[in-house]
């Protein structure tokens, strides 16, 4: 090969990763300064994914759900969060955005759209464990955020109202959200906390006093 065509070839893969580079810089925003620690870190646990029934359905952030777009529930990243989900059997990764919250099953830490676990080969599994990287979040993603702890969810509304009067009486506060599905699921969050740190020691405290708990965002 001579020098011009040896040139030519790294003139192009040149081209081609900076294409790339731009790919990536152009999902969401960056990392503003100051953002927590727990989201510049990986997260590393297990990932399942949902489809049907919720299809079609509101998510928590309002959007319709689509189940063949690249999306996916997570407790407690801020909506519009863009992350890099690595399946580690495969090595295989997708970028999704954060539009709901979930999964509420101890020891997942993310739930896919069909879309993104085909993407890195999770159907068949089901669940796999993966490694999340957070490459964007929202300019808002800093500003006055609000937690709260899922103490139930339940098919019967009335059910899910007895358990907020209760959650109410013994920790001020409590509300309750309806995940769309069929059938729906009345979600029953209790107390309204300005920083994660306290919203994580209120988890420790139902936990011992009522039972099963879990850390969400509201915003």
């Amino acid at each position: 090969m001579d020098r011009r065509g040896a040139l030519a070839i790294l003139t192009m893969l040149i081209a081609q990763s900076c294409a790339k580079k731009k790919r990536v810089a152009s999902v969401g925003v960056p990392l503003p300064r100051g953002t927590p620690a727990r989201i510049v870190s990986p997260e590393t646990g297990l990932a399942s994914w949902y489809g049907h029934p919720y299809h079609g359905r509101p998510a928590a952030n309002g959007e319709i759900y689509d189940m063949e777009k690249l999306t996916a529930a997570h407790r407690t990243l801020p909506f519009d969060t863009w992350v890099r989900v690595t399946n580690l059997a495969n090595r295989k990764s997708v970028d999704v955005r954060i539009t709901d919250r979930g999964p509420f099953i101890d020891g997942r830490i993310i739930d896919l759209s069909h879309a993104a676990a085909r993407a890195v080969e999770l159907i068949a599994p089901g669940v796999g464990e993966v490694r999340i990287d957070v490459l964007s979040v929202p300019p808002s993603a800093l500003v006055n955020p609000l937690f709260a702890v899922q103490v139930g969810a339940f098919q019967d509304k009335s059910s899910a109202e007895r358990m907020r009067e209760r959650m109410q009486q013994e920790y001020g506060a409590a509300e309750i959200a309806m995940r769309n599905g069929n059938p729906p699921l009345w979600r029953v969050l209790a107390g309204r906390e300005r920083s994660e740190s306290s919203a994580a020691a209120l988890v420790e405290r139902i936990r011992a006093e009522v039972g099963p708990a879990f850390l969400v965002r509201l915003n």
